[in-house]
């Protein structure tokens, strides 16, 4: 599916604010309300929308602190990349996991209330596993920036 200005007009609008209308969005980019909703689900069914989401205020919610941890694994084998992706994943602390090229294998971004919590989720589950074989962590002092918009 190619996308038009208009679709990336209605993308940039939804990604902005997810609760507009059909109406405030056909407004926006100078069409009517229902060529506005059909091309809406057309970029769901496409997949360039994932989903729709509320971004929560973490620091309101008690987890004010932000750490990148650097993983690397024991061994390069697909049994040690595969426990790990899967222990990761069933973790609720761990906001991101990428595998990255480098001097280390993984960069987590994970959050917990506080310094003696994330040393507790660091204690319980990173450093349990089979797996690992080093964790560096660099606890975030300060935001420049934080979006979850796509440039587009």
């Amino acid at each position: 599916m190619a996308l038009d200005t208009t679709d990336l007009s209605i993308l940039n609008k939804l990604q902005a604010n997810a609760q507009l209308t059909t109406k405030e969005i056909a407004a926006a980019v100078n069409l009517s309300v229902t060529p506005v909703h059909d091309r809406i689900r057309k970029l769901e069914r496409a997949g360039y929308i994932e989903r729709y989401v509320a971004l929560l205020n973490r620091k309101k919610l008690g987890k004010s602190l932000v750490v990148y941890c650097n993983v690397t694994l024991d061994k390069q084998r697909k049994e040690s990349f595969e426990e790990f992706n899967a222990a990761v994943s069933r973790l609720p602390e761990v906001l991101e996991c990428s595998v990255v090229s480098g001097s280390f294998d993984y960069l987590l971004k994970v959050i917990a209330n506080d310094v003696e919590a994330y040393n507790a989720f660091y204690q319980q589950n990173l450093s349990v596993l089979q797996s690992v074989l080093h964790i560096s962590s660099f606890f975030v002092m300060s935001e420049v920036k934080s979006t979850t918009e796509i440039p587009i």
